[in-house]
């Protein structure tokens, strides 16, 4: 005969029931003390003549579940999560079990193993000192992207890598992952480089929310003061039309930071079971496996079915190069030069648009590492000069006409009999 402990409980109830049976108290009494009905309570008394204090003892105790898992199935599981997903948290490795080993178990019996394995801890839950109302969703699909980048170790150092930065794009709307890429850092001509893929693929967004990096946001305090002051990627967003909108603090764009600490935990594992540990091979898996399914199993149906993503007109796919470029400006010296990250640039005669000396000229650095150089909407012809120019001795025209050459400069030598050279002739002379 197996014996198992009463509880606290059970031993109450064996004491009220005991007294009920010594004719100390009445059954309606034993009820009130024990918060049962008097048919239960003249249940238990039966159970406890018959079976004395074992009668008060639930009947399944010490019996196994009939859905526990087997024995096997167990200890497969526990192989596997030491092996393959020993920092999982219970759902992802119950996901995995199902995906990859056909072990389909709910997330907390996984937890309860992993418990027991000494895999996970329960967390407790965290006070919050501060009150935050929840904002609304935007409506539409495209009405509001969230954009932000992070820096971490997403190949966990496999090959040296260190720490890679993810550029990332959700939707407000749907919470899906418009667009996501790894690139070297969060400058200028990465985050271009993202927006060029994703216009091209999806059209403008009606409005981007992102932080008050210095990338995307004037932080100076002179800039501050001056509302035209923009920075590259304010500029850039200003010509294409999508409207800008700068977060005060992190929890202003809580769905593009809840979205990197899922991925944190998600991605990374999924780039350690995929082997991969480059940018270019992460990119593809990001673009045809991670996403996709991401999605899927994440975005939510936004209140609208429109989406309000705006084509690219024939002239701002023309264009789009020029606008998603860094550009800088430059003043025409009096020779049509002038210089540009320590290099020199001449103008040359032949132009589409007439360049007058003085004029400003935007330079823009393009993301193919080309340089243009734009007057009014024209791109000039130069080239590069090996070194600093030197001062002409003749004048140069103060205008090199559109599709014109400038005339040749040429030195005029004076007349044998010119008063000068009588005069250099003299002095000469009176010196021997």
């Amino acid at each position: 005969m197996t014996l198992f402990p009463m509880t606290k409980k059970e031993l109450n109830r064996f004491d009220i029931i005991q007294r009920l049976r010594r004719k100390e108290i009445n059954g309606t009494a034993a009820a009130g003390l024990l918060h049962l009905s008097i048919r239960q309570v003249k249940r238990l008394k039966a159970k406890v003549i018959k079976f004395k204090a074992a009668g008060l003892i639930h009947g399944n105790r010490g019996k196994h579940n009939g859905r526990r898992v087997a024995d096997d199935e167990r200890r497969q599981i526990i192989n596997l999560l030491h092996k393959h997903y020993h920092d999982f948290g219970p759902t992802f490795a119950a996901e995995k079990l199902s995906e990859k080993h056909q072990l389909h178990r709910d997330p907390n019996t996984i937890k309860q193993i992993m418990i027991g394995e000494g895999l996970w801890k329960m967390r407790t839950k965290s006070t919050k000192s501060e009150h935050r109302a929840w904002r609304v969703r935007r409506e539409a699909y495209g009405e509001l992207e969230q954009f932000d980048g992070s820096y971490e170790h997403w190949f966990e150092d496999r090959n040296d890598t260190g720490e890679v930065c993810l550029l990332a794009a959700i939707d407000d709307a749907t919470g899906k992952i418009v667009y996501a890429k790894f690139d070297a850092h969060e400058g200028v001509f990465p985050v271009f480089g993202f927006w060029s893929d994703y216009l091209v693929k999806n059209g403008k967004p009606r409005a981007i929310y992102l932080d008050k990096f210095s990338t995307y946001n004037m932080n100076q305090p002179v800039a501050k003061e001056n509302p035209d002051t923009l920075t590259q990627f304010q500029r850039a967003m200003s010509e294409l039309h999508i409207e800008v909108i700068p977060a005060n603090s992190p929890q202003a764009k809580g769905r593009v930071e809840r979205l990197f600490g899922t991925l944190q935990d998600r991605l990374i594992k999924e780039l350690r079971l995929a082997g991969i540990s480059d940018a270019e091979k992460a990119n593809q898996f990001l673009k045809n496996i991670f996403i996709p399914k991401f999605n899927r199993q994440f975005a939510v149906a936004s209140r609208s079915e429109a989406d309000l993503h705006q084509p690219l007109s024939a002239k701002e796919q023309k264009e789009l190069g020029g606008i998603l470029a860094r550009q800088s400006e430059r003043t025409v010296q009096n020779d049509f030069t002038f210089s540009f990250n320590n290099q020199w640039y001449q103008l040359i005669a032949r132009q589409p648009a007439t360049v007058c000396k003085k004029d400003v000229v935007i330079v823009e650095e393009r993301l193919d590492g080309s340089v243009q150089i734009r007057l009014r909407s024209k791109y000039l012809n130069y080239e590069l000069l090996p070194e600093r120019p030197k001062k002409a001795a003749a004048k140069m025209p103060w205008v090199i006409p559109a599709g014109i050459s400038a005339p040749i400069a040429t030195t005029r030598k004076p007349a044998p009999n010119h008063p000068w050279r009588h005069s250099t002739i003299f002095i000469k002379n009176r010196q021997v």
